[in-house]
């Protein structure tokens, strides 16, 4: 399937992928002005679609939270965090849009054909054969027309809850022009993400980084920051086959010193694309409280930004995320201070995560 054949019908303009009726309707019409002007917004997205190229760096949105499971919240961040970089300056990036988003449904394997049946009907006006329902299995279908079409393509990714990493890193590592390479992957987190399965499920966000190690066999290749909420004790996750730092061992380091530990991994894994997924709660409370599972104790903004840049240096990076914003979601300050505060960190930290393209 090519990418320009399915993307008008798998995806959405930009900040419409979550599923409103009555309740969020018209919240991406300030987005989509700021992107599109007065003209018709889906017109002018699917026109924009045209300017691909071989290298274009892109933006896909994927707001799904159907994989979280402590607090929801985090599908409203794709639209989000797009208006907060906007208001830091142009991002300088092809909006692909928002994967298509039946908010009850996670992956296909979990669904029965005749559920699958009803919602192609549902999303598509018919059964199209092969083509994919739920949120993370658009993603990946998504971005593997795209890499095809389009091999060197960058790809910078918005979340929806951490789950969403899992079709993302997926279709990157397996895009063509990665075939037979040495890949990393950078992970800025609170929490390992490290079961096989959580109630039993394998898909969900504190499973997707297992799920995508076989992409990053040697302990060099990948590579956890920030970690410091977890049942198990740091040997237990570094027994799998990676390596962490985590938060009290970089505030400790400090900015220079952590980045010589992560390079140092990524060089001694003979390391040649590395992948960043940033989970906005990597950083601390007093900057990110706007998240489903925030934490105290955490990274500052500058250091992460200081690391951003010093690995994009030293390694290409061809793909990044940042996941878990959910805009409604302040436990700890009063709702307009814990918004305005995470979603300005977002905003600087899409800019961040995009210039490691450059």
């Amino acid at each position: 399937m090519k990418f320009l054949e399915v993307a008008p019908h798998w995806l959405s303009p930009p900040g419409d992928g979550v599923y409103a009726v009555r309740a969020g309707l018209g919240r991406s019409a300030p987005l989509q002005k700021s992107l599109y002007g007065e003209q018709d917004s889906r017109g002018a997205w699917l026109a924009s679609l045209l300017n691909l190229q071989r290298d274009s760096i892109c933006l896909l949105g994927v707001p799904s939270d159907n994989g979280g499971g402590i607090q929801r919240g985090a599908n409203w961040g794709p639209l989000y965090v797009r208006e907060a970089a906007l208001k830091d300056g142009n991002l300088d990036v092809l909006d692909l849009g928002d994967v298509r988003v039946i908010p009850h449904l996670l992956h296909d394997k979990y669904l029965n054909e005749k559920t699958i049946s009803g919602c192609r009907e549902a999303l598509y006006g018919k059964d199209e054969p092969g083509w994919p329902v739920s949120p993370l299995s658009l993603a990946e279908a998504t971005l593997d027309a795209l890499y095809r079409d389009f091999p060197d393509t960058r790809v910078l990714g918005l979340g929806g809850d951490h789950s969403v990493s899992l079709p993302l890193v997926r279709a990157w590592a397996r895009a063509p022009r990665r075939r037979g390479k040495k890949l990393a992957l950078l992970h800025f987190d609170a929490h390992t993400d490290l079961l096989d399965k959580r109630l039993g499920v394998d898909f969900c966000f504190g499973t997707w980084a297992w799920h995508v190690r076989e992409f990053f066999p040697s302990p060099d290749q990948m590579v956890q920051v920030g970690i410091r909420s977890t049942g198990k004790e740091r040997g237990h996750w570094e027994g799998l086959g990676l390596r962490q730092i985590w938060a009290k061992e970089a505030n400790s380091l400090g900015t220079a010193g952590t980045i010589e530990r992560i390079l140092a991994h990524f060089r001694a894994a003979g390391a040649e694309e590395v992948y960043i997924s940033f989970d906005i709660d990597a950083l601390d409370t007093r900057w990110a409280s706007a998240t489903g599972t925030p934490e105290k104790d955490g990274l500052d903004p500058a250091m992460c930004a200081q690391i951003l840049r010093a690995v994009a240096r030293a390694f290409p990076v061809t793909g990044v995320d940042l996941m878990e914003v959910a805009p409604f979601v302040n436990p700890d300050m009063t709702p307009n201070m814990g918004q305005t505060l995470t979603m300005e960190t977002a905003g600087a930290l899409m800019h961040q995560l995009r210039s490691c393209f450059a």
